[in-house]
């Protein structure tokens, strides 16, 4: 295996470097459920073409960008957020990040611009493994696992280098698969 940490809610899942399957190509993804029952989790590097106000019509203002969570239910909506102390019924994932919560309620918020777009992560669709996929794909060392960040990285909407920064934030002994060419024919 890559690395030793094992997946829990709320853990990161880092693709390897040379991941070709273009749903989770250079990907980071935040695992909201992991049991014995399966595995679910959002890319929160992917962002798709459409806002907010291009899916839920009562929100006009709500130029939010929505992210492509996974391949799974490419017709739903979910959420990430930060703000728990604001908007009720969200699962706790890890320290300060919830998922879900009173959807009519945040609509509200948001079109009183009580929200804002550093504090929240909207995804279309979400990535799901069966009970022991994952743990078949972490020993064909598919993925690397950090269950140490910063809440806010969540949330956050600068994507661009993100997968270079989680590897990098593994350690040195990882450090150097940040700089891998995404094509190994190009090294």
């Amino acid at each position: 295996m890559l690395n030793k940490a094992q997946p829990l809610k709320g853990s990161l899942l880092i693709s390897e470097p040379f991941m070709m399957d273009p749903n989770f190509k250079r990907s980071v993804l935040l695992l909201t459920e992991h049991n014995e029952e399966g595995t679910i989790g959002y890319v929160l590097n992917q962002k798709s073409s459409f806002f907010l106000n291009d899916v839920i019509p009562d929100c006009p203002d709500a130029d939010f960008p929505i992210f492509i969570g996974g391949p799974v239910g490419a017709d739903t909506l979910h959420f990430l957020h930060i703000c728990n102390d604001r908007l009720d019924g969200g699962l706790e994932i890890a320290k300060g990040i919830y998922w879900g919560g009173d959807f009519e309620m945040l609509m509200l918020m948001i079109n009183a611009k009580h929200i804002e777009k550093h504090e929240i992560k909207f995804f279309i669709g979400y990535s799901g493994w069966e009970p022991g996929q994952l743990n078949k794909e972490l020993e064909q060392n598919s993925w690397l696992v950090q269950n140490t960040y910063k809440p806010e990285m969540i949330t956050n909407n600068n994507i661009d280098n993100l997968w270079k920064e989680i590897v990098s934030q593994l350690g040195p002994k990882y450090a150097h698969i940040a700089n891998f060419p995404e094509n190994p024919l190009w090294n």
